[in-house]
């Protein structure tokens, strides 16, 4: 066991995040210890990090004084008030110039706050979003650091050695300032769901419309990430298809009830968008469909008086027009989300670099695919790019796949299987490229009952008119 005050790093919180991170860092050479008010937390870090004589602390103050100073203490706890309670509980403890990263799920705002409280008290802190899941901690996440630069500069060589490598290169960058950090996440969470829920959808389809076997929908899948479509996603997908339940020798997902949780960052990714009035219909989509699954005892009901889906006609190219489909559904997802990251950064000032934001999703998060490499292309060639739809290359590639797209929403919605998201997608693509809305419409309505104005096409001005006088 290191002896006192010699430990270069500190990890506050050992559930399964915090620990396997920490293990991520020994691995690495660095000389870590953990802190948790659960001692079988510390027994276990113990256990796992035996081959580098790990140990940890149940007393927050043997904790802060067996670090080296400035001390850098990594926070992965619960999202909202206990991450609060620990920072209070630290403030006493620590000096002008130590360090405190909160590692989890943060909402942005509450970042944002917290950075502004402590460094009045002159402790560092900065926000780091954290993508891969248990195994991404243990063997290399993508990281996504914001805040105070200053304290990056300290923490760099430690993050980019335990973050993901894609090409030798570490999946993580400096993201920006404030809460900017947190909000990446968040928004990589909010396409995440997006993508989540577009791949639920090919399963109803391929379940419900073609009646394809569990084995054939492996087979699906399988195939699927041996192309364009290769993501982590997707290679999941069809390992949970292998998969069976020990209890009952059926397949495992077959035997899990159809309601789906959540913890909160794809709702706030869509509140979020709507304050900023940056549309992501994909995402917001998902959102609700989760919701929604959650009414189960009225859809069972629903299901027994309005009827079911109707199976589709199976066709040869159907398999084929479902990836183009879910290509296109997929690019619609990344760039809303993009999308909104460039206004959060124009709103908030956060100076967001979209090419280094997509090339550090490339490895170790979620939502790694190989597609992030051609968003990573595109506003590397532009970095001004106004919308990823703007990219010629993604422009040719969703021409592509509108052909399969269209027929494929409209195979489903024919027969009554439910497809929001891929719908969602195609009506957002479609509207996007339409020079005239119908929004004069919209806002002659407003002016009409509201009083709310409009302005003219062919002169500058805010106008209203007495609508009941009839001209």
């Amino acid at each position: 066991m290191n002896s006192h005050n010699n430990y270069k790093f500190g990890m506050i919180g050992l559930g399964t995040m915090g620990r396997n991170l920490l293990l991520n860092m020994a691995d690495k050479g660095f000389s870590v210890t953990g802190h948790d008010k659960n001692l079988q937390m510390i027994a276990l870090l113990k256990e796992e990090g035996k081959a580098h004589h790990l140990n940890g602390f149940a007393d927050v103050k043997d904790f802060i004084n067996s670090l080296e100073k400035p001390r850098k203490i990594i926070l992965l706890v619960p999202a909202g008030a206990i991450v609060d309670n620990v920072i209070n509980e630290l403030i006493p403890l620590l000096d002008k110039g130590d360090i405190i990263i909160d590692s989890g799920n943060s909402y942005f705002a509450d970042t944002s706050r917290r950075d502004e409280e402590l460094k009045a008290l002159g402790i560092h802190f900065f926000g780091m979003g954290i993508s891969g899941g248990e195994e991404g901690a243990r063997f290399g996440p993508s990281l996504m650091p914001g805040g105070d630069k200053e304290a990056y500069a300290m923490m760099k060589d430690v993050l980019e050695a335990v973050s993901a490598k894609v090409d030798n290169e570490p999946c993580v960058t400096y993201i920006g300032p404030g809460a900017s950090g947190h909000f990446v996440k968040m928004t990589h969470n909010g396409i995440e769901y997006a993508i989540m829920q577009l791949i639920a959808e090919m399963y109803e389809f391929l379940k419900n419309g073609l009646n394809y076997s569990n084995e054939q929908i492996q087979q699906f899948f399988a195939k699927c990430n041996e192309g364009r479509l290769k993501s982590f996603l997707i290679e999941i997908t069809a390992n949970i298809f292998l998969v069976k339940d020990k209890q009952t020798g059926n397949l495992l997902v077959d035997m899990i009830r159809d309601q789906a949780k959540s913890k909160g960052t794809g709702k706030w990714t869509s509140q979020i968008a709507m304050d900023l009035e940056v549309p992501i219909p994909t995402i917001d989509s998902a959102v609700a469909m989760r919701n929604l699954s959650k009414l189960k005892q009225l859809r069972v009901s629903l299901e027994n008086d309005l009827g079911k889906s109707t199976p589709v006609k199976v066709d040869p190219e159907m398999d084929i027009h479902l990836e183009n489909a879910f290509f296109f559904a997929m690019v619609s997802a990344y760039a809303q989300g993009m999308h909104l990251l460039q206004q959060a950064s124009r709103t908030y000032e956060y100076n967001l670099n979209l090419a280094e934001i997509a090339k550090i999703w490339r490895g170790g998060c979620i939502i790694r695919a190989t597609f992030l490499s051609d968003i990573y292309q595109a506003y590397s060639r532009n970095p001004e790019l106004g919308h990823l739809f703007k990219d010629e290359n993604i422009q040719q590639q969703l021409s592509d796949s509108l052909d399969s797209t269209r027929k494929i929403i409209t195979k489903a919605l024919n027969h009554g299987i439910s497809v929001p998201a891929f719908a969602a997608s195609l009506t957002y693509f479609d509207m996007l490229k339409t020079g005239r809305m119908p929004s004069n419409l919209t806002q002659a309505q407003r002016d009409y009952f509201g009083a709310h104005t409009f302005e003219r096409t062919d002169e500058e001005g805010i106008f209203h008119n007495d609508w009941n006088s009839g001209n």
